[in-house]
Formats: structure tokens, C-alpha cells, sequence
């Protein structure tokens, strides 16, 4: 073997076979492991270096590859190929088995196992597994659950070999193994593009190189439509509803490397199918435009019907409720009384302080004066959980109002079976996507009052459209903005400064020495950045406010990657706040008890929703499994589905929208540089209730304010929405 670093030009192929002792390191993502392996020929464990589908410890292994020396670790056997087999000895079998690899099996159990069947152990687990209630410690439940983790193991190693041959990492596998069963393999040589489809977390590129792996014509038919509704689905989550016919074949041929013309016959085969719908030179996804359809008609038939109950008199109701109260209304917040009583369908915007909630507790006063049937719903749980407490009247979520049902993936309540309400009141509209406010409008009874509360200066929907902004500018939909900051927010510093950048003014600090709800920290640097941030979080605010470093306190920052994006800070966070304990590993991370987490997308089985906050409140090590606690429910969550959660000491600014934390970090510099927006600061300043501390430059501070150029989606809805008022009129 060679002196140098590498083997350089003299290094040849060798075959190397043993017994993998032990895996110092695998990446689950993308199969790429080192062991140590007790190979022929080799007096001393040998470490091992490649990719490989499944490797546990005691399996046997054979590679062929070329000896290498790293410079800190010694020599290695860079491995071209890896294969790994069930280990066929007591000893080998033994340690396989105390891998982990089987939830209901430890060290002390596998022991017992291969002390009573031997060689013959794996064969009785296949095989025989009732034979496994013959040893002390296996019941029928025990039985079941390793036999079944037994199936499914085998299942996936298929998969991910499968998968692995056609250059694709393995972390999805057990993904694909639930979506599929036991014809995931059949599925996707049959058509790999349903893998972008039915698999979350799996893209069109992943999919696409399988395809072509597996033979499938860079220029056929079916990679042109998969192509298609890929780029749809980017024009989709980038916020837009639709695609211009030639911006989309344009987008499909930078990807797809396919010509136009051929472009063009997908998309009408796409149109002529219904997977995509054509208005004029527009293009949209078949869903997405019947939301928007839906929208458009639901707004146009709500205020085309009487409310079903006797008009409140508006002059009477309005002194009364400020008695009620024990306050005088604003001439905005008066007015928009009177609008929200008087019309069928009406909109209340504004920013901080100018008294949104005063006015929802108002109108639920009144309406409650009436007995009236009230909903009141927001997008996320802490959204609704405030306005609750804020009305002393039931909130849901928008999810739980409308019952989702996961085994028909839809809605109990719809057109068919409306909602039983008089009056809703929606808040945090500017939250709300398209299509999931189709989904409620459409189950409004003809006869229902809707009143929309949201701030239109806020960032818009992580999903398509901007509902909010695009209602407003119909013109034809009555609004009230509410623009007094009452005495109380005037002297909030918080307030202050939202109302400022909203203005494109420079940030106010008050005179060194007052006290203030609002504190600008510059950062010299990154590193410094990070330093300040956690002396803030784990020190000085916990110190100085009273508040809990884990449950109080939210980091935000403009995004997920770089230095000081969410995944770098949250793992130095964890490191600070939740050092120890019962965890789990998973894709390089430690899912700890006691680590705040949030939910990435929305998973209706389990009745979770993108943007839940929860704490791991239970690690099951041997069954791998979490219980997370969100909003006072536990719900569960197995290995395979821990990439739903990722963790929240630190979040994006866009994921705490309709949130509001009574302490808030803001980590904002101009690494952050493309994404310092004007609504990005004023929604991270906005989310904080007592306290926000702000770690940024005056540069990066100035080129956000300045910055107001706010992306413009492409929609549908105003044009849509002024067309149907129009008819009716």
C-alpha cells in the first residue's frame, strides 16, 4: 500500500469481504456510510467507506474498491460497490439483531433469541416467528411487532437497492415502501415520474433520474408531461396561480432539454386531459384554477343572498358595544363596525395596534347579543388559540372547522354539507392560500355573514395566491382600513418601529436608558451575529424578562440555509437549551425530549398542520418512535416520518406568520442579502408580543426598509371576483 494520500495512478481494483463490526457514520439521505469491518486477511478492524442501500452491524459484507490513506484518518478502503448479506453465525446473527435494525429487539433479547434457535434464528423470524413467543420476554404483541418490523425491513432493503442501482440516495425508501407496499418496485419501472407525485419529499429531478436511468427517452411523451407539471408546481409554490403558456414551455425547455414543438403537444395533451386549464394565454393547474373558481363564485353568491337573520341596527349596536366595553371607539374602528354589521361579505385590514382584535371581541358581542350562530377560525393553532382568548368565544383552526376526513382526503363540510353558521369571522386572511380558502367559502351557507380580518402589509401565503390583497383590490367588496394606534400601542416601541418600516421610514430607538419592547443589537459579523443571538436566548432575556429560554423565546431569520439560516442555528440552539437527554438520530440530527418542533407540511392522518409548534414530550428508543405534543395533543411519529418535523428554537420569518411569541430574536444581516424585503422585516418585528430584540447592521436594516419591491403574484382572482359582481349588479 501506498505512502501517499491517495493511491494515485497505481491504485488497482481489490475485493474486500468481512463482517461489518461497527457503523461509525451513515447518511440515511444519501447512503453514504463508513464502518469498520473485520475482513479476511486483515488482522485489525478495516474501515470502510461508500454507498450502500442498508448496512447493519454483523451483516457480511463484500466490496470491491481501492485502498486510499486519508490524511487524518489513515488508511481506508474506498468501496466502488457495496453488498451486504444477513450474517449466517450465532455471533453474527447476534449482533445484527442488537443493531437495532428490528424495533422489539435489544442486545439482551437477541441474545436470548440466538441462545435458543442458533443459526436458525432469522429463518424462525421469517419463517416460524410464533416459535419467538418461546422465549422469555416475547409476548404476542412482541411477536407481531418483530415480525412486522422483519417484513417491512426486507421490503425496503429491496427498495433501496432497487433504488440505489438507478443513483438515488436511500432515505426515501420507507416512504415509497408505505405509499407502494409491496409493489413499489413494479410501480415505479412502470412510471417513475409518480414518485414526484405520490411521495413527499421526493422531486421531479429525482424522479426524472430514475427514469432515465431505467431506460426512458430524454425526448418522450411521458417525460414531457411529468416535465410540464413539474414546472407548474414550481410557478405553484413560487405563490403564482398560473403560468403564461410561452414563459411555461419556455421554463419546461431550459429543464427538460426538449424542443418546443414537442413542448407545446404536451401541454395540449395535458389540457385535453384536464391536468391543466387554459385562460386565454394562461395556464393553470386543474386545481388550482377551480379554487380560484371557486372563490370567485362563493364571494359573488354570498353577496348576492340576504343574510338569513333581521338587520342589527348599526347605530345602536355601536354605543353599545362601547359601553359594553368600557371604551371609545376610533372613527376607523367605528366604521368598520358598521361595515362588518351592515354588509354581507366584508374585509378589515390594518397593522399593529390599531385594534383588529378590539373590534373582532366587539362583533362577537354583538352578534352573541343577537344569538347567532358564530365561527370563529383562523389558519394556525396559535392564530386561533388568541382569538379565542381575546373573544372568550370557541377559535378553531380552518382544518378542524371544516373537519377534514383523511379517509376521502377532503372535507366533511362542502357544498353539499355547509357549515352551520350564521356569521364567521376569519382572521389572518393574509395566511390563507388559495385554495384552502376555497375550500371554506365553498361550505358557507348562502344566508352567512363573512367578515375577513387580516394585514395585507405582511408577507402573503407560503402556498398560491394573495387572497387577501386581491379581494381588496376588486374595489367592489367593502373594506375598512384601521389606521389609529391606540394609547396603549403608542407607547410599544414595537408598534413604533412596525408602523415605520410598513411606511419605509428608518427604525426609532428610544434614549439609552428607557426602557423598551423593541432593542437593535448590531453584529459585527456572523460569528458575532450568533454570539449575541445566544447570550439573548439563553442569558439575558430569560435574566432580565422572566421568560422560559425554550418555551417563550422564538429566533427568526430570513432563511433556512447559510450560516445563519434555521438549520445551522437550530442546531447550535439545541446544543445551548436541550444538551442531553433521551433521543433519537435521524438525517445527522438528535431529536431530543424536551426540543420544540415544527410540523412542515400538512399531515391530515395525524391531524397536523405546516407551521404547528410542539414539544417532544416522549422517545420510545426501541420502538423509534416520538411523541411530540402539539397544542395539548400527542400524536406520534415514527422514524420514517420524523423528516415532517424539523426543529423551531429557530424558524423562517415566512413559517411564524399568524404566530406571535412573547419574546423574538430576529437575526436579519445582509448574508440574508436577496431576501431583505421591506413586509419580511415588518412581519418578523409584528410577531413579537412583549419583546423583540433585532441582530442585524444598519445596512442590512436600510436595505430591507428600502427594498418595497414585493414580488407580484400572478392571479386570477380580482379579475375573476369584478366579472361575477358585475352580473350580478
Amino acid at each position: 500500500m501506498s505512502d501517499d494520500s491517495t493511491a494515485g495512478a497505481d491504485a488497482k481494483t481489490e475485493e474486500l469481504q468481512g463482517v461489518i463490526d461497527r457503523i461509525v457514520f451513515r447518511n440515511e439521505e444519501t447512503g453514504y456510510t463508513v464502518c469498520k469491518v473485520k475482513a479476511k486477511g486483515h488482522p485489525e478492524p478495516v474501515v470502510v467507506v461508500g454507498n450502500c442501500a442498508a448496512a447493519w452491524e454483523g451483516e457480511h459484507l463484500m466490496a470491491t474498491g481501492e485502498w486510499t490513506r486519508h490524511p487524518r484518518h489513515g488508511y481506508q478502503f474506498v468501496a466502488g460497490s457495496i453488498t451486504c448479506l444477513a450474517p449466517a453465525t450465532p455471533g453474527g446473527i447476534e449482533r445484527y439483531l442488537a443493531s437495532g435494525m428490528i424495533k422489539g429487539i435489544r442486545k439482551e433479547l437477541a441474545r436470548r433469541l440466538v441462545e435458543k434457535f442458533g443459526e436458525n434464528t432469522l429463518e424462525v423470524i421469517e419463517k416460524e416467528s410464533r416459535k419467538l413467543e418461546q422465549v422469555e420476554g416475547i409476548g404476542t404483541m412482541r411477536r407481531e411487532m418483530i415480525k412486522s418490523s422483519w417484513d417491512e425491513q426486507k421490503a425496503v432493503r429491496d427498495i433501496m437497492i432497487f433504488l440505489q442501482g438507478h443513483g438515488i440516495g436511500t432515505g426515501q425508501a420507507m416512504r415509497i415502501y408505505k405509499q407502494y407496499g409491496n409493489d413499489a418496485v413494479a410501480v415505479i419501472r412502470k412510471n417513475p415520474y409518480r414518485l414526484a407525485q405520490d411521495v413527499w419529499g421526493i422531486g421531479f429531478l429525482t424522479a426524472d433520474k430514475v427514469a432515465l436511468s431505467l431506460g426512458i427517452e430524454l425526448e418522450s411523451e411521458i417525460r414531457a408531461r411529468a416535465g410540464l407539471i413539474h414546472v407548474m408546481q414550481v410557478v405553484t409554490d413560487e405563490g403564482h396561480c398560473f403560468c403564461p403558456r410561452e414563459l411555461l414551455v419556455e421554463e419546461s425547455e431550459r429543464l427538460l432539454e426538449i424542443g418546443s414543438e414537442k413542448l407545446e403537444e404536451a401541454i395540449d395533451y395535458c389540457l385535453t386531459n384536464q391536468t391543466l386549464v387554459a385562460e386565454g394565454s394562461n395556464i393553470y393547474s386543474a386545481l388550482t384554477y377551480e379554487s380560484e373558481q371557486t372563490v370567485a363564485q362563493s364571494i359573488a353568491r354570498l353577496m348576492s343572498v340576504e343574510s338569513g337573520f333581521k338587520p342589527i341596527a348599526v347605530d345602536k349596536a355601536v354605543p353599545w358595544a362601547e359601553a359594553r366595553m368600557k371604551i371609545s371607539f376610533s372613527d376607523s374602528q367605528a366604521e368598520a363596525l358598521r361595515m362588518a354589521m351592515r354588509e354581507k361579505v366584508g374585509i378589515i385590514t390594518g397593522g399593529p395596534g390599531v385594534g383588529k382584535t378590539t373590534i373582532v371581541r366587539a362583533l362577537v358581542d354583538v352578534f352573541e347579543r343577537r344569538k347567532l350562530r358564530i365561527t370563529l377560525a383562523a389558519p394556525t393553532g396559535r392564530a386561533a388559540k388568541r382569538m379565542e382568548e381575546a373573544t372568550a368565544h370557541e377559535a378553531k383552526t380552518l382544518h378542524r372547522t371544516l373537519k377534514y376526513t383523511p379517509e376521502s382526503h377532503g372535507f366533511e363540510h362542502d357544498r353539499g354539507t355547509p357549515l352551520e353558521t350564521d356569521v364567521i369571522i376569519l382572521d389572518e386572511v393574509s395566511m390563507m392560500d388559495i385554495h384552502l380558502t376555497a375550500a371554506l367559502l365553498d361550505a358557507l351557507p348562502d344566508e352567512a355573514m363573512l367578515i375577513l380580518v387580516g394585514d395585507i402589509d405582511q408577507l402573503p401565503s407560503v402556498g398560491p395566491g394573495n387572497v387577501l390583497r386581491d379581494l381588496i383590490g376588486t374595489d367592489m367588496i367593502p373594506f375598512v382600513r384601521l389606521n389609529t394606534i391606540f394609547r396603549q400601542s403608542e407607547r410599544s416601541w414595537i408598534v413604533h418601529n412596525a408602523h415605520r418600516v410598513n411606511e419605509g421610514e428608518p427604525l426609532e430607538l428610544p434614549a439609552k436608558g428607557d426602557d423598551s419592547d423593541f432593542h437593535l443589537i448590531t453584529a459585527a459579523d456572523p460569528e458575532d451575529a450568533i454570539a449575541r443571538m445566544l447570550d439573548l436566548v439563553s442569558n439575558r432575556i430569560p435574566r432580565e424578562f422572566g421568560l422560559d429560554a425554550r418555551a417563550d423565546i422564538q429566533v427568526l431569520t430570513p432563511m433556512r440555509r447559510n450560516q445563519l439560516g434555521t438549520i445551522n442555528l437550530n442546531a447550535i440552539l439545541q446544543e445551548k437549551l436541550n444538551p442531553s437527554g433521551q433521543s433519537i438520530e435521524r438525517f445527522g440530527r438528535s431529536y431530543r425530549e424536551g426540543d420544540r418542533l415544527i410540523q412542515m407540511r400538512n399531515n391530515y392522518g395525524k391531524g397536523v398542520f405546516n407551521g404547528d409548534i410542539g414539544i417532544i414530550s416522549g422517545v420510545d428508543s426501541e420502538g423509534e418512535k416520538l411523541t411530540v405534543t402539539i397544542d395539548g395533543r400527542k400524536v406520534e411519529y415514527e422514524l420514517s416520518e420524523m423528516d415532517e418535523l424539523d426543529h423551531a428554537y429557530a424558524c423562517s420569518i415566512h413559517k411564524s406568520q399568524g404566530s406571535e411569541y412573547p419574546a423574538v430574536v430576529v437575526v436579519m444581516t445582509t448574508q440574508h442579502y436577496r431576501m431583505l424585503q421591506r413586509n419580511l422585516l415588518y412581519t418578523a418585528i409584528t410577531r413579537g408580543r412583549m419583546l423583540v430584540c433585532l441582530i442585524t447592521s444598519h445596512k442590512a436594516v436600510n436595505i430591507a426598509i428600502r427594498n418595497d419591491q414585493i414580488v407580484q403574484r400572478r392571479t386570477g382572482l380580482t379579475e375573476k371576483v369584478q366579472v361575477l359582481l358585475r352580473i350580478k349588479t
